[in-house]
Parts: C-alpha cells; sequence; structure tokens
C-alpha cells in the first residue's frame, strides 16, 4: 500500500525522452514532440547523435528536428524513457542514462524480444518498468525517413494486470494526450509472447524469401513457414505456462491482412540494407528455450543459420547473397 501511496502522488509525465530513433522510436518521439503540454528529447551519441542534430527525422514527408542529447547531457530526469533500440544495441546505449532517471522516472520498451524489460530494470529497477509490445506498424525507415500507412496499436501494462495500477494509469493518460492507440491486456506476459510469436513467424520468413507482407497475405507455402515458425514458439510457451495456443496463430492473420501490401518487416529492411538483423532475438532465442525445456525446434534452428549465413555474406559477389 505504501507503494501504491507514493504512485498516486507522481506527476504528470511530461518530459519524454526516446533512446534509439528507427521507425518506431522516431514515429513516438514525433507524436509526443507535435502535442503540446509535452518536452520531447531525443538520446544518442556519436556518429548517430551528429546525424540526428543535421538531418533530423522526416516522418511521412514532414521533417522533425526534436532536440537530440547525448546520455550525460539530461538538465532533468525524464519521466518517461522509451527504449527503441535493436537487441544487439541495447547493453551498448542503455548503461549510462542515469542522469535521465529519477524517482518517478518510468521505461517502457518498445523492442522485439522477450528480454528487454528485464534488462533495463536489472540497471535501473524493475519498479521503473511496464512490459510493452507494440503491433501493426507496417513502418518502412531510409536513412533518416520513416513512411508508414498504418501507426499500430501499443500494449502496455504490468506482467498481470487484474486492475489498472497507478503507474499503469500515468503512462495511459500520457498516451491518450499525444493521441496515441493503446491498451492494456489482462495478461501482458501473454501479449509479450504472442508478439514473439508473430515475430519469430513472419520476420524471419519474410527475411530468407525477400517478401514484403503481400505474400504473407496470400501465398499459401509463405503461409506454411511463417506458421511452421510460429508453432514452434506456441510448443515453447505452452510448457512454460504462458497462456499461448494454436489459435493465435490464426488470429494474427487479421492483423497482417490490415498492414500495406508493399511494407516490409524490420529484418528484411535490414537485410536488404546490409545490416544485422535481431535474429539472437527471435530464432536464436527460441532455440536457446527449445534446448533448456526439451522442446524441439528444428525449423527455427534451420532458418536461424539460414540467416546467419545472409548476414555473414552481405559483401559476398555471388548477386544472390547481395542486399536488394
Amino acid at each position: 500500500m505504501i507503494g501504491d501511496k507514493k504512485e498516486f502522488s507522481m506527476p504528470e509525465i511530461q518530459k519524454v525522452a526516446v533512446l534509439g530513433a528507427g521507425a518506431m522510436g522516431a514515429r513516438l518521439a514525433a507524436q509526443f514532440y507535435d502535442t503540446p503540454g509535452f518536452s520531447t528529447a531525443l538520446i544518442a551519441q556519436g556518429q548517430r547523435l551528429e546525424r540526428l542534430k543535421k538531418d533530423g527525422v522526416v516522418i511521412n514527408g514532414k521533417p522533425y528536428f526534436i532536440p537530440v542529447f547525448r546520455p550525460d547531457e539530461a538538465h532533468a530526469p525524464a519521466d518517461l524513457v522509451i527504449v527503441a533500440l535493436k537487441q544487439h544495441h541495447l547493453a551498448q546505449a542503455l548503461p549510462g542514462l542515469e542522469k535521465w532517471v529519477g524517482p518517478d522516472t518510468l521505461f517502457i520498451s518498445i523492442m522485439n524480444g522477450l528480454d528487454s524489460e528485464e534488462y533495463i530494470g536489472s540497471i535501473y529497477g524493475m519498479d521503473k518498468v511496464l512490459y510493452t509490445v507494440s503491433l501493426g506498424m507496417d513502418a518502412v525507415r531510409l536513412d533518416n525517413q520513416v513512411s508508414f500507412t498504418s501507426a499500430g496499436m501499443y500494449y502496455f501494462g504490468e506482467a498481470q494486470n487484474p486492475s489498472i495500477s497507478p503507474r499503469v494509469r500515468r503512462v495511459q493518460q500520457a498516451f491518450d494526450r499525444a493521441g496515441i492507440k493503446h491498451a492494456t491486456p489482462e495478461d501482458m506476459l501473454r501479449m509479450l509472447w504472442w508478439k514473439f510469436m508473430v515475430n519469430v513467424g513472419i520476420n524471419q520468413a519474410s527475411a530468407v524469401m525477400r517478401a514484403p507482407y503481400s505474400v504473407f497475405q496470400s501465398d499459401p507455402d509463405a503461409q506454411g513457414l511463417m506458421e511452421t515458425l510460429m508453432a514452434e514458439v506456441v510448443a515453447l510457451a505452452q510448457v512454460l505456462n504462458i497462456n499461448l495456443g494454436p489459435q493465435d496463430i490464426k488470429d494474427w492473420y487479421p492483423v497482417l491482412n490490415r498492414l500495406s501490401p508493399a511494407g516490409k518487416t524490420s529484418m528484411l529492411q535490414d537485410i536488404e540494407a546490409g545490416r544485422k538483423t535481431e535474429v539472437e532475438a527471435f530464432g536464436g532465442k527460441a532455440v536457446e528455450l527449445g534446448k533448456i525445456h526439451g522442446v524441439p525446434t528444428p525449423v527455427n534452428q534451420a532458418v536461424f543459420q539460414a540467416i546467419r549465413v545472409l548476414e555473414k555474406n552481405f559483401n559476398h559477389p555471388s548477386s544472390a547473397l547481395q542486399p536488394a
């Protein structure tokens, strides 16, 4: 009860900091920046910081020059820190944010995978972290330009939400003011695993087949590979007592069919651009958990290895291995 009283006294979210200005991070930063009553900043360092200061970000054709600061440059703690990094950048970028973190700071991570919340909590305390997933944004990023037709939906909350906690309500109110669609599922861990299942399926399948969303909306063979990858995640979830089942694979299709047919997954965009993918957080994590819990994951193992080969051979002289 003492913790609840403290949280009820927490101030309204006004200062928002975004760590990671990729498609989703840039879009959220722009949304808060456009909303009166918020002070919005990007956190970056090195060449990324210089590029953001010089070029800004362009969201659906509109340029934004959101203030950019180094991790050690905060003048006061942020009320909300949004972590929007790729998994392999987290360990390097997250430490050193102490000046951005105060007694009332909350973190949400819109990263892919299953591990980012616990990692953030291991540094700054789980009492500052809400579980979060994003779903349905069909963004394409090229350099500093982000374009999308669907802004998607953000799901956040405590691990379990039989009722809405004060700190969840605080973030809900901020998202309402900024006009960002959101929901708080009763079982947030299930939602986290559902998004993991989706990413393991369509991100990896799209990367190995170089296929945009239209292929998965219409081609039974593409759907078959995607569903087999997902089914291995469902089997893992059931062993771990996560409420996920075969129906959840079918429930993905209404979301998929609302995405722009020309849109591409983040992993496909990484492959085409010759960038490191998040395959370790997808197939790699599924294979790792499968070994620990005795659940076979042969299709994830094969696709994981195929994507690793693509990553290692971005500059291979064979055109089949070069980015498109």
